[in-house]
């Protein structure tokens, strides 16, 4: 008995439609978090995930030296309560990032109201700004051990001419000098960069506020401390968020300039930790070492950003 060919055409055409109908759509909400899902992935590849990892590392005695790799839970964070060496190098990372910030900062400030003002070739100037931030820390290292070299160093030469020194000074080779001598360089080379983000600040200030006071006879001072500085104030403690954490974090400086010495006295937090992971291979305490400066660090980033907070909500 032959098949009714109507019929199965219509059940051919049936289970075409039900092949080719779509399943339950998504949520809206779904598809924003399915397209940073690799963002995330990456970011946690790259960053969450070595924090893990010297977190747990930090709670061992892993070490290719002797080969062991073993749990030793708090007995890495009570030796660094105990080492003089981390607290040498806590203090100058501290002070370090404390002296930088604040100079930077004020240097900024100035170059920015400088260049925020009319006068000519003020777009090249403003270019020529960016030059030492633009320049590898490598770069910079090597032409400021040239100009404060102890024995043919430029500016040994100019303070000699000008009087101020009776004798040359060994900048590098003098614990008393070393540390002041690499916030100079990195106060060189930073400022430009906050004296941009200053500048970008003072743009958004309406002219309207300055013009109505300087009419109304207020002195430049009275202008800058009055308005200025009130409106200015969130975006200089977010420069200076940023610098404080880059700062505290310095490494490159430090390691190709003068490598930590001399005895120590330019020691910080990243160098220490890097000789501890790398030269002594003393993996386990290496990493308690690096999660003390994050733990460090993120207290430094919190007590920030709570204080921004704080600054935003009073001026607006």
């Amino acid at each position: 008995m032959s098949a009714d060919p109507v019929g199965v055409a219509r059940s051919s055409v049936a289970r075409a439609d039900l092949s080719a109908r779509p399943g339950p759509a998504l949520p809206r909400w779904v598809w924003p978090w399915l397209l940073l899902l690799p963002t995330f992935v990456a970011i946690g590849a790259v960053a969450f995930w070595p924090i893990l990892e010297g977190l747990r590392l930090s709670f061992t005695n892993t070490s290719l030296i002797t080969r062991q790799s073993d749990f030793v839970g708090f007995d890495n964070y009570a030796g660094l309560l105990s080492d003089s060496r981390f607290w040498n190098a806590w203090g100058h990372t501290v002070w370090f990032t404390f002296a930088s910030t604040v100079l930077e900062t004020l240097i900024g400030l100035g170059m920015a109201l400088v260049l925020y003002e009319r006068f000519p070739c003020r777009g090249l100037v403003r270019a020529a700004m960016l030059v030492p931030w633009a320049m590898p820390t490598v770069v910079t290292s090597k032409m400021f051990g040239w100009l404060f070299d102890g024995q043919n160093g430029v500016v040994n030469w100019i303070l000699l001419q000008l009087g101020l020194i009776d004798a040359k000074v060994n900048w590098y080779g003098d614990p008393d000098t070393a540390l002041t001598t690499l916030i100079i360089a990195d106060v060189w080379k930073t400022a430009p960069f906050m004296a941009l983000l200053l500048l970008t600040g003072l743009q958004t200030i309406p002219k309207s506020l300055t013009e109505a006071a300087r009419m109304d006879g207020a002195r430049p001072w009275t202008v800058f401390w009055s308005i200025r500085l009130p409106l200015l104030m969130p975006t200089l403690l977010i420069a200076g968020l940023f610098r404080a954490l880059d700062a505290f974090r310095v490494f490159d400086l430090v390691y190709v300039l003068i490598g930590g010495g001399p005895a120590d006295s330019t020691e910080t937090l990243s160098t220490l930790a890097y000789k501890e992971l790398f030269s002594t291979l003393e993996f386990g305490y290496g990493s308690t070492v690096s999660t003390a400066m994050f733990l460090t660090e993120a207290v430094l980033a919190g007590i920030l950003c709570l204080w921004l907070v704080r600054t935003i909500r009073r001026v607006t």
